[in-house]
């Protein structure tokens, strides 16, 4: 190969006599971004900054309790005899799906509790989540994880033998799943951001948004991805389950543009709603 993509050897940096582990930095990295957009939007749309201050502990919480408690669930196996391995997150194990599911489940506790907008809080989040996903992503390459099918291309993934699937043993470079999948988060943040400027979404439309669209990539990563991982009818569990909430999503979308409400704060009564000389339709 005349180009590839060098796999770190390492995925810890010491400071000193301190191990710190790349992939539990990343994730951190990726909340405080996560967290420092959604609540700029927040505030933005005029809502009370103390209340989502309040809520964000409980939502980081129940999106990372849901993540692993996901991945421990569908890949049970890799636990057994050794379920102290449960708690070690920075080795990897943190499922989207269970971000999602926690961290929904967490904010439709903290709305009922604080008397906010379920979706008015979840749209305020999504950007931010998918800012964090693109950061967290560069986790798999620092734990040489979760990569694709072998691949001549001259980014491919150069992977060490010892991380190599069973029946892969031979090949070097790999698709490199994770910067596709980060790339692609960050390209559908300037997608949402766009299509809120240009439109008037009804509140819960951009969560919607989201949903339809993260799917529609992560469905092509889960099938060019060749871990060890529990298939069911020919496909990945995870690829079934992303193809529901891709369904889920539209389902939304068309919803919530039906029944929901446009929010005064997102969109003032103005000829230039956003405030920046774009041209706002109704959706």
């Amino acid at each position: 190969m005349l180009a590839f993509i060098p796999s770190p050897t390492n995925g810890t940096l010491n400071l000193g006599p301190i191990p710190l582990h790349v992939y539990g930095l990343l994730l951190a990295v990726g909340v405080v971004v996560a967290a420092i957009i959604a609540e700029r939007r927040w505030v933005r749309w005029g809502q009370d900054k103390r209340v989502f201050q309040d809520a964000l502990i409980w939502i980081v919480l129940g999106g990372v309790v849901g993540a692993r408690l996901y991945h421990v669930i569908t890949d049970y196996e890799r636990f057994t005899g050794d379920w102290a391995r449960v708690f070690q997150i920075w080795k990897g194990g943190l499922s989207i799906w269970g971000v999602v599911a926690g961290g929904l489940i967490a904010v439709l506790i903290v709305a009922r509790v604080k008397h906010v907008n379920t979706f008015l809080l979840t749209d305020a989040i999504v950007p931010g989540l998918l800012v964090a996903q693109a950061i967290g992503r560069w986790g798999n390459y620092f734990n040489q994880e979760l990569f694709g099918e072998p691949t001549a291309l001259p980014w491919g993934l150069k992977i060490d033998p010892i991380n190599r699937p069973l029946g892969f043993e031979s090949y070097s470079q790999f698709h490199p799943t994770f910067l596709y999948e980060s790339i692609y988060c960050l390209i559908l943040v300037a997608i949402i951001l766009w299509v809120e400027r240009n439109w008037r979404l009804r509140t819960g439309q951009t969560s919607g948004l989201y949903l339809a669209l993260y799917c529609f990539g992560r469905f092509g990563f889960e099938n060019l991805r060749i871990d060890d991982a529990r298939v069911v009818l020919g496909l990945r569990i995870n690829a079934w389950v992303t193809l529901v909430v891709m369904i889920i999503g539209i389902v939304w979308f068309v919803g919530a543009g039906r029944r929901g409400k446009i929010d005064p704060g997102r969109y003032p009564e103005s000829p230039d709603p956003l405030g920046s000389g774009a041209t706002a339709a109704n959706a």
